[in-house]
């Protein structure tokens, strides 16, 4: 869709998928796109590739559901990145599996530990760093040491996707996410939008409110939905054309 490729999964085909992939413990990894990340990629050939090579590309934003119905592809819903890591985390405790949390200020991926120890008493967290790190050498080799089931990336776009691309290959891991500002949610650093904006669809200018300095960042969003359209007329009259 506008370039980037997503898998069309229900929650629960989602979580199953990626159980799957942390079971063959074979360093894949998933990317949550919203508009942003995907219009990112029209400029950035490397966030593209590393995109279209990830095993798992699942529906972030709300953006991104409405332009795949007006493109006539629907997707089955929206699978907002926090919410299906979580999933997995609590499927994870239930047979004793291990995350790994990477990213964020100092300090927050140890509160994000605690918090989720005691909410998911059977989950291991079995390594955490923060992502103020110049030199990922030392980072891969601790991550290998401790072989997690699940990594959570939490670099921000486009640095995580990058990441995950250029170091797959190198990382000892069942399944990478990259999944922005989850831990300091977490870590209760951050809220997330009440219910009522997640199920209007507003969490994004929930957020902005919250922090007005992503008002500038979401400024190209109407310039996507104009893509969607001009993109679904196109297809349309090369339809008819033919």
């Amino acid at each position: 869709m506008l370039g980037v490729g997503f898998d069309n999964l229900t929650r629960e085909e989602t979580v199953n998928a990626c159980m799957k992939l942390i079971e063959k413990h074979a360093s894949s990894y998933m990317v949550t796109p919203n508009p942003e990340i995907v219009m990112a990629s029209w400029d950035n050939e490397a966030l593209k590739t590393a995109a279209e090579n990830a095993d798992l590309v699942i529906s972030d934003g709300i953006g991104v559901v409405k332009a795949a119905k007006i493109l006539g592809t629907p997707l089955k819903e929206r699978l907002p990145g926090i919410e299906i890591c979580e999933a997995v985390i609590e499927r994870l405790s239930d047979i004793g599996g291990s995350v790994f949390l990477l990213g964020a200020k100092p300090g927050v991926a140890e509160k994000a530990a605690e918090n989720l120890k005691k909410k998911y008493p059977g989950l291991v967290v079995c390594g955490t760093q923060d992502g103020y790190f110049k030199d990922s050498e030392p980072i891969i080799e601790a991550i290998n040491a401790a072989k997690p089931d699940f990594l959570m990336v939490c670099l921000g776009a486009p640095k995580q996707e990058l990441w995950m691309y250029d170091n797959a290959s190198r990382l000892d891991v069942g399944l990478m996410g990259g999944l922005g500002g989850s831990l300091d949610v977490f870590a209760g650093v951050t809220d997330r939008a009440p219910k009522i904006w997640q199920r209007l669809g507003l969490e994004w200018l929930h957020r902005c409110i919250k922090e007005p300095w992503r008002f500038k960042r979401i400024a190209r969003l109407p310039l996507f939905m104009t893509k969607a359209v001009e993109t679904r007329i196109k297809r349309t009259f090369n339809g008819h054309k033919g």
